[in-house]
């Protein structure tokens, strides 16, 4: 059952992300409202996951541990300060709060959050895509090596063409839309960088784990 609710927030996450990331073309408000509901999602991610806190000082610390640790710091981190500063720069939703000021730094924060907090999640999603396929035979399909590397490489394309280094090093100060373009084009551009990052990310965790058994092992040679 916990494993089906984990599922069920992680893709409606995913789904709201990129919503989220279409800000001008679905609009201020509902962006605001899509944000909260992101928040509400993002808390019930934690409460699903909280063996995983339990879990933090005990055991061993292997590489891939490491950095699946640091992963996930930083996924909070950049989420935590998405929803701070939306908070500084909400016109609609905390338009209540008597904020006056700080709204230049919090529109600054707030995007270098979303879009590093967009790439981080993407990387830790790509650090737990086997777990997510499931082990064996089911995830040994010869097909999905070539499809996830296709996908890679127009990612990286979209990388580009969306100008998202720009906005990554805040070379760009504003999020630039083509209004006359179909949403839908947006969406699949935005779909394909994410599967990039998730690429990385998979192979990037395959790579470390396999660096870590294989000191493991020359230790246990030379013990």
């Amino acid at each position: 059952m916990r494993g089906k609710a984990t599922i069920l927030v992680d893709v409606s996450m995913i789904i709201l992300l990129m919503l989220l990331m279409a800000f001008e073309r679905i609009g201020r408000t509902a962006h605001e409202w899509l944000g909260m509901g992101m928040l509400v999602l993002f808390v019930c991610h934690h409460g699903l996951n909280r063996r995983w806190y339990k879990q933090l000082l005990r055991g061993k610390y292997p590489p891939l541990r490491i950095l699946q640790t640091v992963l996930a710091a930083l996924v909070f981190l950049t989420m935590l300060g998405t929803f701070v500063s939306a908070v500084l720069i909400s016109r609609r939703v905390f338009a209540f709060l008597p904020i006056r000021s700080g709204r230049a730094l919090g529109r600054t924060l707030h995007m270098l959050c979303t879009d590093w907090g967009f790439v981080v999640l993407s990387l830790h999603l790509g650090f737990h895509w086997k777990a997510m396929l499931g082990r064996g035979k089911r995830s040994r399909r010869p097909g999905l090596p070539v499809l996830g590397a296709c996908i890679a490489l127009y990612g990286l394309y979209g990388l580009f063409h969306r100008g998202m280094p720009g906005y990554l090093f805040l070379r760009t100060p504003f999020v630039f839309f083509d209004f006359n373009e179909p949403l839908i084009f947006f969406f699949l551009d935005y779909l394909a960088i994410m599967g990039l990052f998730v690429w990385i990310g998979h192979y990037l965790a395959k790579g470390v784990g396999k660096l870590g058994k294989r000191c493991n092992s020359r230790r246990g040679v030379e013990g």
